[in-house]
């Protein structure tokens, strides 16, 4: 893909959004409405695109009491949101729904912003000494544009819903905005604060409190590093400085903005506002800071993601840090079981699996998604659950759960703790992990296939594809099922000693992904590429 013109740049006029008839399209669209639709994130549209608007986040919300009420969940929902214009809007609607169904619900004091990490902790917490369970909603797009909304509920073991929850809550919403909301109880905005069941809470004491005992806090402050962060205008800005204060860590918050449009923002590759923080465009800002500190890092605006910059490598790809971090956190958890395994996604680099091999452990490969590694951490299968696409969590010192949903902001401090102990950052380790094991070279490309095409691909088998090599080397593996934990993959992905490549269809675009990394060289990776499309293609054509 052509890198637009106003990549890495701040945008312009033109390009902010008008959050007034984005917050008047939430309210007042009724009609020739899209679905709900929850993907591997939740539901997610906009009110402008008639995709996220008041009428959806009623029904889901109601969908959400009577999945409670089925599965006689009665403990407290706590409800975060980040700092996306659509998202306070969206509370308020979901809070007139809880209050009205008695449900007891917890939001930040001021509808300030609450990390997503930081709902899965409280959740987390609270069921660990409480009989009635507690579940919540994240109110949140993630990195997308400044126009989007999101919303997902997370169930009583705090991470993201299983399919067969959003499934059931995806079906019951659409038929409650079918039946033209007939079936949603709902209290007047202005009742709704003077309900008993709403409490407004403040999160922040307890969640950096409790950071110690999943981070070497005390080790980050004895080695003195000088240490950036870029909450890029998001929900982890009101956790910075009460984590300097309480570990006395050097820490500079280089951006204190907020703002809807997100106008601070530099734009992503194609010249949209996107808060990618694995994104070397929409991360210019804090990349041109980099010799300034010992370490920077950034997060997402629900700051579950995590973006690391360092001196000696600029920002890091998101694989790179997953390896070095995996290769650290089981060398350096002394109390950790010797038998736990490493989790990460079958897009994820197979640098993973390398040190893998070379600490002794497991590898769990997984699906695209964050859900399918929460049984893992419950469970402490796993010690450690990694994505691709910048998203990770890991348990705490003692080898139990700390949260089961991406935490972003543990694998920023994770950088600084790596660089407090080692002495080197997490750029140089990686760096020595290419000369041990070869510097494998990873892209995403998209390939155009229609709906029925993407139909096919999700439902593709092994014995589909009739191809014997890739790239010049033979195929070792066919997959339509992670060997992890047997789940299908929706797509398929395909291995060699070389490199491999992994093909899903997108949920929203006429579109499929191909995922893609090579052991050899650029040329081999566009050789593998290549090879993976007409691959697919002749399958699904």
């Amino acid at each position: 893909m052509a890198t637009h013109p106003q990549a890495g740049k701040l945008p312009t006029d033109e390009q902010l959004l008008n959050i007034d008839e984005l917050l008047s399209a939430y309210s007042t669209r009724k009609s020739d409405l899209a679905p709900v639709s929850f993907g591997t994130s939740g539901h997610r549209g906009g009110s402008l695109k008639s995709s996220f608007n008041e009428t959806h986040i009623l029904a889901i919300s109601q969908a959400i009491c009577e999945y409670r009420k089925s599965q006689e969940i009665s403990g407290p929902l706590y409800v975060g949101i980040d700092t996306h214009a659509l998202s306070k809007p969206a509370l308020i609607s979901c809070l007139q729904v809880l209050a009205a169904n008695d449900v007891e619900a917890y939001y930040q004091e001021e509808f300030e912003p609450t990390p997503t990490p930081v709902i899965s902790h409280a959740i987390l917490t609270w069921n660990e000494k409480n009989k009635a369970l507690a579940d919540g909603i994240v109110i949140t797009p993630s990195h997308n544009p400044p126009e989007d909304g999101g919303f997902k509920y997370n169930s009583i073991d705090g991470g993201p819903a299983n399919t067969d929850i959003t499934t059931w809550v995806e079906n019951r919403a659409n038929e409650i905005i079918a039946n033209n909301l007939d079936d949603v109880k709902k209290l007047n905005a202005d009742e709704v604060f003077n309900s008993t069941n709403m409490t407004a809470y403040n999160y922040i004491p307890n969640y950096v409190a409790d950071l110690e005992n999943v981070i070497d806090m005390k080790a980050i402050k004895d080695a003195k590093i000088k240490i950036a962060a870029d909450p890029l205008g998001g929900a982890s800005l009101p956790y910075w400085q009460p984590i300097v204060e309480k570990y006395g860590v050097d820490i500079t918050i280089v951006n204190e903005s907020v703002d809807p449009t997100f106008k601070f923002m530099t734009c992503d590759r194609d010249g949209k506002i996107r808060m990618d923080c694995s994104s070397p465009w929409a991360m210019s800002s804090l990349i041109k800071l980099k010799d300034q500190y010992d370490i920077a890092f950034g997060n997402d605006p629900d700051a579950d993601r995590h973006g690391i910059v360092t001196r000696s490598s600029g920002l890091l790809n998101p694989n790179h840090y997953l390896a070095v971090a995996i290769q650290y956190l089981y060398q350096n958890r002394t109390e950790w079981n010797q038998n736990l395994e490493i989790g990460k996604t079958l897009v994820s680099s197979s640098m993973i699996d390398k040190v893998g091999e070379e600490i002794s452990r497991k590898v769990c490969e997984v699906p695209v998604g964050f859900k399918w590694f929460v049984d893992g951490l419950v469970n402490q299968k796993i010690a450690f659950g990694g994505e691709e696409s910048a998203g990770a969590s890991f348990l705490r010192k003692n080898g139990k759960v700390w949260t089961t949903d991406k935490d972003g902001i543990i694998l920023c401090l994770l950088a600084a703790e790596i660089l407090a102990v080692t002495k080197k950052d997490p750029g140089q380790l990686y760096t020595e992990l290419t000369l041990k094991h070869g510097a494998p070279i990873y892209a995403r490309i998209d390939a155009a296939a229609s709906p029925e095409q993407k139909n096919k691909l999700k439902k593709l088998s092994p014995e589909d594809i009739t191809a014997t090599s890739l790239a010049g080397y033979p195929i070792l593996e066919k997959l339509s099922h992670a060997n992890g934990n047997g789940a299908a993959i929706g797509g398929l992905k395909v291995t060699t000693e070389s490199g491999w490549f992994a093909a899903r269809p997108s949920g929203t675009e006429d579109i499929y992904k191909i995922y893609a990394e090579s052991f050899v060289s650029e040329e081999h990776l566009k050789e593998l590429q290549k090879d993976a499309q007409n691959i697919v293609d002749n399958a699904i054509s």
